[in-house]
């Protein structure tokens, strides 16, 4: 089931575009699509987006490891689920489409996807906020609430140039070993997910994370640095705090449908 087919009782329904499963797709594959439309959509209306550049990559179900990611070219807020690419882990078109992809994807999400089994969403970005952190030489600090989160699951890798030799692809995924986040030094971020929202939500506290910490950079006085026993409880207590791992869907639907309400200039009445 995909975002546009949940809504909560009593919330209006703001879903746009057809729910129908296109002659010749796979039921699965079609709600995967919606949920990763959904996504750039999302990242277009929040402000993370690059122009045309960076992805995110949903991977579909087989033994291929083949992948959606979006066409080369459009900006994030002309994705549809329809126009998404398939391609293999060499970044190969699988399906017929007048679109290619963006050769630094397939050397990042590909290596990944490839490497990963449980890397079934990869997001890269390169926000002010993250560029910000990764250009930093302590890089991502965990003593605010966000960072504190992320403790004990961040990698790093050096720059190397623009990443689109396949030289590269297997010391990225040594420096990304089984952490959830990888900063990209004095390039950007990207986070791994078991499924989409997962990789939305560990993104969302990243993103929330360098905000604040640029923020807190920026300002004069003294920073309160935590011990460093707290940041572990911290990491440990993130784990643990949503052990059916339902939150992250719920945290996605609710941005998807803050998105459409804006954008459709719906409002709920909260007098009902």
């Amino acid at each position: 089931m995909s975002t546009l087919d949940r809504q909560p009782a009593g919330v209006a329904q703001v879903g746009v575009g057809t729910r129908a499963v296109p002659p010749g797709m796979d039921a699965t594959e079609w709600s995967l699509r919606l949920d990763l439309a959904a996504c750039y959509q999302v990242f277009d209306f929040l402000g993370w987006h690059e122009s045309i550049f960076n992805h995110i990559s949903l991977r579909v179900p087989g033994a291929q490891h083949h992948y959606l990611v979006n066409p080369f070219g459009l900006n994030y807020a002309e994705v549809t689920a329809s126009n998404l690419i398939k391609v293999d882990l060499a970044g190969v078109n699988v399906d017929a489409s007048p679109w290619r992809g963006n050769p630094a994807a397939f050397a990042i999400h590909g290596a990944i996807h490839s490497a990963r089994d449980d890397a079934q969403c990869v997001i890269h970005t390169h926000t002010t906020a993250a560029m910000a952190v990764a250009c930093k030489r302590a890089g991502l600090r965990h003593d605010d609430f966000y960072g504190a989160l992320l403790h004990g699951d961040v990698g790093y890798h050096d720059f190397e140039g623009i990443t689109v030799r396949t030289d590269e692809r297997d010391r990225l995924v040594a420096s990304l070993g089984r952490h959830n986040v990888l900063v990209l030094r004095n390039h950007g971020v990207l986070v791994t997910g078991t499924s989409l929202p997962h990789a939305f939500f560990r993104y969302w506290t990243l993103q929330r994370a360098c905000e604040v910490q640029a923020a807190s950079l920026a300002m004069e006085g003294p920073d309160v640095i935590l011990d460093e026993a707290v940041r572990r409880q911290s990491g440990r207590d993130a784990s643990a705090f949503d052990p059916a791992g339902s939150l992250p869907r719920v945290v996605f639907d609710a941005v998807v449908r803050r998105m459409d309400l804006v954008r459709s200039r719906q409002t709920v009445d909260w007098r009902s």
